[in-house]
């Protein structure tokens, strides 16, 4: 799917992520991914992100569009050409805007469900939560800290954010191929979270994720980041 290049504001970019077994990761994805392995785990998640004056590059900001969106992603590796690349598999993709939700797959890459969002922030506090169409649920509760979190897999904080800025390709399912789309910042600035409560009925459905396949890591926070979303070539099945 080839679209204009999108330019934008990322307002708010919230990455909720996960340890996954590498097999369970496996058997989620595509045939032409596999799954980055991070001390003999697979990476998982979902990116919360609030979008504002979202338009078609070269359009004035004022024409731009809103939304609240959440992907679930897993972070992937894939032959292209005899090189090895790297981004994320995206499953699937919620969003607040109907419009998203009606054109998604079509004018914007990948399925949308249309999602009711719940927000609340206020001096570095986060709540955020959401229920899609098909009942899919997500709630976080955290705040900015200055700590990482000691118990993750990444070995500190500057390890996690490159590890996520390598990231930046995404492929989503499409009908018969998976539409690709590349992310470009103008800064890569995080922060890390303190996590109190979590809560995703997609990483704890048991189909998915059997009991003990999947474990919550941690959170990273980036806030007012220029963007742009760019078109890759479409991936086909295989």
């Amino acid at each position: 799917m080839k679209i204009p290049v999108i330019t934008g504001v990322i307002d708010r970019r919230m990455l909720v992520n996960y340890t996954v077994d590498p097999e369970v990761a496996k058997k989620i994805l595509p045939a032409m991914f596999y799954p980055k392995i991070i001390n003999g785990k697979a990476i998982a998640g979902i990116c919360l992100i609030r979008l504002s004056q979202v338009r078609p590059k070269g359009l004035p900001a004022f024409l731009g569009i809103g939304s609240e969106n959440g992907a679930h992603r897993i972070a992937v590796e894939w032959d292209e050409k005899g090189q090895l690349k790297e981004g994320v598999y995206i499953p699937r993709r919620d969003t607040s805007s109907r419009f998203n939700s009606l054109v998604g797959g079509r004018l914007f890459p990948g399925k949308h469900y249309h999602a009711k969002f719940d927000i609340k922030e206020e001096a570095g506090n986060y709540h955020i939560a959401f229920e899609s169409s098909d009942q899919t649920t997500i709630k976080v509760d955290a705040k900015v800290t200055n700590t990482f979190k000691k118990d993750s897999i990444f070995k500190d904080f500057s390890t996690a954010s490159a590890f996520f800025k390598s990231g930046s390709t995404g492929y989503s399912p499409n009908g018969n191929g998976y539409d690709g789309l590349l992310l470009t910042t103008q800064k890569w600035e995080m922060a890390p979270l303190e996590v109190s409560d979590v809560q995703s009925s997609y990483f704890e459905n048991e189909l998915l994720f059997p009991k003990g396949s999947v474990q919550f890591d941690n959170a990273l926070l980036m806030t007012n980041i220029n963007h742009e979303w760019s078109s890759l070539p479409n991936k086909q099945c295989i």
